[in-house]
């Protein structure tokens, strides 16, 4: 199949991933709600850069969860309509908003329906985000094809996803142990089986968590295609890594915050031609 054929969409799961999220969104929100180390190191500060917001901007956040970026974009002067398809997590969101009442307005909005996200107000955003969450949705292409008739002139969509070539359904995480100038040296990495296809899989955001979520593997190329079709182009990218010397939170060691050779995030920001 060529790249041209292939869809990021996967329609048969449209609607069945709700369900599941208002079923985690407690316990995830307990677990990370506020903070870990991907978020803390890698996705947010990324993503804000990519944002560079300027206090006065209003943004729409695009699964928001419990709404933790919200409120740091927030933090940084911006206005922010929030929204995500799970009744819990917007619940969860409204309660820990004790201080931006003013500043953000959460609403339980699935992002697969065009017409419901036109109704926000054409040309009226001067950014949209997506923290994490695109790889999460069965169908990516009714927000995307939205986004420019929601975004003003100059504005600009920012998403980041668990890498699709590092951090997808069939990466294997291994360990290798050898000897190298006298000296016994064991280095961690990942494996991968597919990746060139678009494929679903069930599995686990974080380790422990009551019950698996839906993920949505579109590799790099169909992502950035898809948003290329619709009128954006690509205008920054980062790929980040832990620093070095940072003392991992997990005690695997094949955990990412310890391969800083492997980024495990992606984040993109794209503007319109």
């Amino acid at each position: 199949m060529t790249a041209e054929e292939l869809s990021p969409d996967f329609p048969a799961y449209d609607g069945r991933t709700a369900e599941v999220w208002d079923t985690l969104a407690g316990w995830w929100d307990d677990k990370i709600g506020d903070g870990n180390e991907f978020q803390d190191y890698l996705i947010e500060p990324a993503t804000e850069r990519l944002l560079a917001l300027k206090p006065g901007a209003l943004v729409l956040d695009i699964a928001c969860g419990a709404g933790r970026f919200a409120r740091r974009m927030a933090d940084l002067g911006a206005s922010i309509v929030a929204i995500d398809h799970s009744e819990m997590f917007i619940r969860r969101a409204r309660e820990r908003d004790t201080k931006y009442a003013d500043r953000i307005t959460y609403r339980v909005f699935s992002a697969t329906d065009p017409e419901a996200l036109l109704a926000l107000g054409e040309k009226r955003f001067d950014a949209a985000v997506c923290t994490m969450a695109l790889m999460d949705m069965s169908s990516i292409e009714p927000l995307i094809s939205t986004l420019p008739k929601l975004l003003k002139a100059e504005g600009r969509f920012v998403f980041s996803v668990t890498h699709p070539v590092f951090n997808s359904g069939t990466v294997r995480h291994v360990a290798e142990q050898y000897e190298q100038d006298g000296e016994i040296v064991t280095r961690t990495g990942i494996t991968i089986t597919d990746y060139a296809e678009p494929f679903h899989h069930m599995g686990l955001g974080i380790p422990g968590q009551p019950m698996p979520q839906h993920y949505f593997h579109r590799p790099v190329g169909l992502l950035f295609n898809t948003c290329f079709k619709h009128g954006f182009v690509l205008d920054a990218m980062e790929e980040p890594v832990f620093p070095e010397g940072y003392q991992s939170q997990s005690a695997s060691p094949m955990a990412y915050s310890r391969m800083r050779h492997i980024p495990p995030v992606l984040v993109a920001r794209m503007v319109l031609k």
